[in-house]
């Protein structure tokens, strides 16, 4: 198997150029947003199966924020993709289980039109207890540990977005480039105040969907809510907007998890990052990246990796709050 390995500034160009396809005048307002502390929390773990990748995003003012998945500067080269879990050295018997009351994974349509669909399921277990509530109009579910949302194309169905309200965990990904079939999910990312139970989480009280604006409302069990819309979805980006009701304090109000294991075997690789007041980016690995205070982050992969090798890049930008000055 051979694949064209591009080199890292390279490949950042590219992977810019695609995530911020906008005119010019949006792409240089996205570079002037607020700054906020990123922390690294990462730590080494054999097992490609548990997220040991943790970037995490503080600040006592944000109110708003944008997130966007695009696809990896190579995609275009890629000659094989791989979406096959690696349960290599991953022991998961310490993981707390709590039981459903369905004994076979279950799924239900929760909202379906010609454009869009939207599926639920239940689990025999899952890892947290099932409180959260998944809200569409007048419909509320209970018990669900897994919702996706499906766009409908010519070609068939496309799933785009994929979220699990009993521990607030979100992966998006663009539509697949045109003559490709769909690509993989890989990161994920936390909105809300951020806390640790075992690993980090959000306690979310009801997630409701509006599906003619495309907009999650979050209700967290701390009290607040966010707003997540869904701006665009195309073959080049799958863009989210976010709206916190209030800033979050004492907890990151965001976080990326994801996987890495070695350079060939990831889900994140290198990180970009745009300091307060730099005139430049900052590129490290995701393993030695020591955080910092940032306006613009970039979390991706500039070589193919052996697992999930078509997921998305992904770009956390347009901090504003309200006593940040922006």
């Amino acid at each position: 198997m051979s694949f064209f390995r591009p080199s890292r500034m390279a490949a950042l160009a590219a992977l810019l150029a695609s995530t911020l396809a906008v005119p010019m005048a949006a792409r240089a307002a996205s570079l002037d947003g607020a700054a906020v502390d990123v922390t690294n929390t990462s730590e080494p773990v054999l097992c490609a199966e548990k997220d040991n990748v943790s970037l995490n995003f503080a600040s006592p003012h944000v109110t708003r924020f944008r997130i966007d998945a695009a696809h990896p500067a190579y995609i275009g080269t890629l000659q094989r993709d791989s979406f096959e879990a690696d349960w290599t050295a991953c022991d998961m018997t310490g993981d707390p289980v709590h039981a459903s009351d369905v004994k076979t994974p279950t799924r239900r349509t929760l909202y379906e039109e010609p454009a869009l669909w939207v599926v639920g399921w239940t689990m025999p277990t899952f890892w947290r207890p099932s409180t959260a509530t998944v809200r569409i109009g007048d419909r509320v579910e209970r018990n669900l540990h897994l919702v996706q949302v499906w766009m409908i194309r010519p070609m068939g169905g496309e799933e785009v977005l994929v979220f699990y309200p009993q521990d607030g965990y979100w992966r998006i990904r663009p539509l697949a480039p045109e003559g490709r079939a769909a690509t993989a999910f890989g990161s994920s990312f936390l909105v809300g105040p951020v806390e640790i139970e075992g690993r980090p989480i959000v306690k979310l009280r009801e997630i409701a969907f509006d599906p003619k604006a495309k907009a999650f409302t979050l209700s967290f069990e701390r009290g607040g809510q966010a707003t997540m819309t869904m701006a665009e979805v195309s073959a080049d980006r799958h863009v989210l907007d976010v709206a916190l009701s209030q800033p979050i304090s004492g907890a990151p109000f965001a976080a990326m998890r994801s996987m890495y294991i070695t350079d060939f075997n990831n889900d994140v690789a290198r990180v970009a990052v745009r300091d307060e007041g730099a005139k430049g980016w900052r590129e490290e690995p995701v393993m030695m990246f020591k955080g910092g205070t940032v306006t613009d982050l970039w979390a991706g992969r500039t070589s193919v990796s052996r697992h999930n090798s078509s997921s998305p890049d992904m770009v956390f930008s347009k901090f504003t709050g309200k006593l940040s000055g922006k």
